[in-house]
This record gives C-alpha cells, structure tokens and sequence, in this order.
C-alpha cells in the first residue's frame, strides 16, 4: 500500500487527498497550524488518513505532496524528503510572494526553486494549473472521450511516472511538458492555465506559451 504524504492542508491539499483516499492510499497530511486543525478533514477523509507534523508527512510518505506557498519552501524538512517522489503544485504569484527576479527574468521556475532547495528528492510538477474544485469532479474512466488532461514535467522518470499514473487514477490523461525547466510553460498566465482540455488541446497550448509576458 502506497502511503502519500501532504505539506499543505489547503484547497489542493485537501483534495489531493480526497482523491487519494478514493483511490487505495494511506494519507498523511500536514499544516502550518498543526494536526489538531485537521480533525474535521481527517473525519471526513476516514481510518485511511491521519494529520501529523510536516517533518512526519514527509517521513511516512512513499511520496509527498508539497503544496505550500513559494515563499514558505525553506522552511520544507529536507532530510526526511531526501530521495523520494515530491509532486509540486507551487505557482508564482507575486502578489503573494513578492517580486522574485530570476522567476520574473525567465531564469528558472518554481519546480527548479524547489528542487534547490530538496537537492535529493525527485521533483515533479503536478495539480497546478487545475482549479481545486475540479479535482475530485472533472475525472472520468480512461478511454473517455474527451478526457481531461493535466500537465507533468520533471528531470526524473520515475517521479514523472508516479505522476502519470496518479493522475490517470485520478480520472486524467497526463500531457509531459519535459524537464523542470519547461514547467513555467503550465503556470499562471500561460494558455493551459486552470484550462479544460484534453490531451492534444493542453499539448498545443503548452507549445504556444510564451516565457515572458
């Protein structure tokens, strides 16, 4: 049974680990505030779940969830990630996060901002460009014609591939964007955006984004 840890307990968190649950896996879910202002979420989510601290989330995890905002990235435990699958949701938003010059520059992106700084874990891009809410509803069955597509990207195969198939339980085909490097290509403002779309509908707005505004 494959356990999936989760650092953030917000929108995409919580439905994360809806789906999560729906699908087989043992969930164990952080926040900021700590576990005890988990207790309605974990009665919901049933004897699969249980809220922990950061540092046990991300030990107990076969692989982790991180979905806090940018700015709060250093403050992920390293360690207990060091070699394991990290899906990252982070977008940049500046007015949240203030101004950061290399990501307003082009030079590098969230994904690579948080592979720095987990330097042994396997990063890959997931659940960003995608509103909540249509988590746990707009999945359907493979094969559905018209089936809703997410994006992925990542430097690792094997962390690529835990993201395909998450997705594909979760009722989405996955589009591969490449490396971290290209994962600005999903983030907000860029045409994929929060976009329903299928396979080739993402694939031809993932080649039309623009880096830059």
């Amino acid at each position: 049974m494959t356990t999936l840890g989760i650092i953030g307990a917000g929108h995409i968190g919580s439905q994360v680990a809806r789906v999560a649950v729906a699908n087989g896996y043992d969930v164990v879910i952080a926040n900021s505030r700590g576990p005890e202002t988990l207790a309605d979420l974990v009665a919901e989510l049933g004897p699969r779940a249980r809220a922990a601290t950061a540092v046990d989330a991300a030990t107990a995890g076969d692989a982790v969830v991180v979905t806090v905002p940018l700015g709060k990235i250093d403050q992920l435990p390293v360690e207990p990630l060091a070699g394991k699958i990290v899906l990252d949701t982070n977008n940049y938003y500046f007015e949240r996060d203030g101004h950061i010059e290399a990501l307003d520059k082009g030079e590098t992106t969230t994904s690579e901002m948080l592979q720095k700084q987990l330097p042994s874990s396997k990063i890959a891009k997931a659940f960003n460009h995608i509103l909540a809410v249509d988590i746990t509803t707009d999945g359907t069955p493979a094969g559905t014609a018209g089936r809703r597509a997410l994006a992925t990207a990542g430097d690792d195969a094997e962390a690529v591939a835990f993201v395909t198939r998450f997705y594909d339980e979760a009722g989405f085909d996955t589009v591969n964007v490449g490396p971290l490097s290209e994962s600005w290509r999903v983030e907000r403002a860029r045409p994929a955006y929060v976009v329903k779309q299928n396979a080739d509908e993402l694939a031809a707005n993932l080649a039309i984004a623009n880096r830059l505004p």
